[in-house]
């Protein structure tokens, strides 16, 4: 059993639990289910830096990043940076996230807020929308065509944009459908937890222009974007790189700063 299996296993008793304690009509009715979303993946077209950076307290492959930063102080840093979203990390057990980092991210920033989780069932789409999320995650190593096709057209329904992330050639293929927004390429081959920029340029080709590109893991480098831009990335989630310093915000700002200097030569 791989560590994702492990992962998604505990995830399906977890929900199991909260729909047995929460009813979908004290989600329908919290008082974020009703608010206006804000689209991130009009935010990365329209964004010449396209960052997209993330809330990360530890992980399986790293354990430990950053467990004394505050959730809102990490958002509000990240927006004065100027980053086009945050990816705010709910799972607990081994990302040592919550919901309650959604809630005190979204009652501190306006930019689009991405739940990044193991989405296994629809109940969990509710929730994000219940918790401030404007976008979901979907993992195509963990679901089915058709559950792809039921959540992406739930999250639609609820004014959700939707970032479904692929690793490879055949989850591709089953994935590719009206209802998503951004296809993201995951670097890191979640078996091994090797990290690629490769994956992302083998797929590139591969998604169709309708869908903005997004690459995610193992980019750490101004070079790495600045690669990986002439194969139509739009998007860039970067995790670790900024959380494991003592002020997120101010490296993805400085970060970015770095990314505009080099703006004029991108294309050269």
């Amino acid at each position: 059993m791989n560590i994702l299996d492990k992962i998604v296993a505990d995830k399906r008793k977890e929900v199991d639990l909260k729909k047995s304690l929460i009813p979908v009509s004290q989600l329908e009715n919290s008082v974020l289910f009703s608010r206006q979303t804000v689209s991130l993946s009009n935010a990365l077209r329209n964004s010449s830096s396209g960052i997209i950076a993330e809330h990360k307290r530890r992980s399986p492959s790293k354990s430990e990043i950053n467990q004394g930063l505050n959730v809102q102080d990490v958002a509000t840093g990240y927006e004065n940076a100027g980053v086009c979203g945050m990816s705010v990390l709910t799972d607990g057990k081994y990302f040592g996230g919550s919901l309650d980092d959604l809630i005190l991210a979204r009652a501190a920033v306006q930019m689009p807020l991405l739940r990044k989780e193991f989405i296994i069932n629809e109940f969990q789409i509710l929730e994000a929308k219940a918790h401030g999320a404007d976008v979901i995650l979907l993992i195509a190593a963990i679901l089915s065509k058709e559950e792809i096709k039921t959540f992406s057209e739930l999250a639609k329904s609820l004014g959700l944009d939707v970032l479904l992330e692929v690793h490879n050639e055949a989850e591709l293929h089953k994935s590719i459908m009206p209802s998503l927004d951004m296809l993201g390429v995951n670097n890191r081959n979640l078996k091994t937890f090797e990290v690629s920029l490769e994956t992302s340029k083998l797929l590139s080709q591969l998604i169709p222009d309708e869908f903005v590109k997004v690459s995610e893991s193992g980019i750490s480098s101004i070079e790495a974007i600045k690669d990986l831009k002439p194969y139509g990335y739009q998007g860039f989630l970067i995790g670790e790189n900024f959380m494991k310093t003592d002020n997120p915000g101010a490296s993805a700002k400085e970060f970015i700063n770095q990314l505009s200097e080099l703006r004029p030569n991108s294309n050269g």
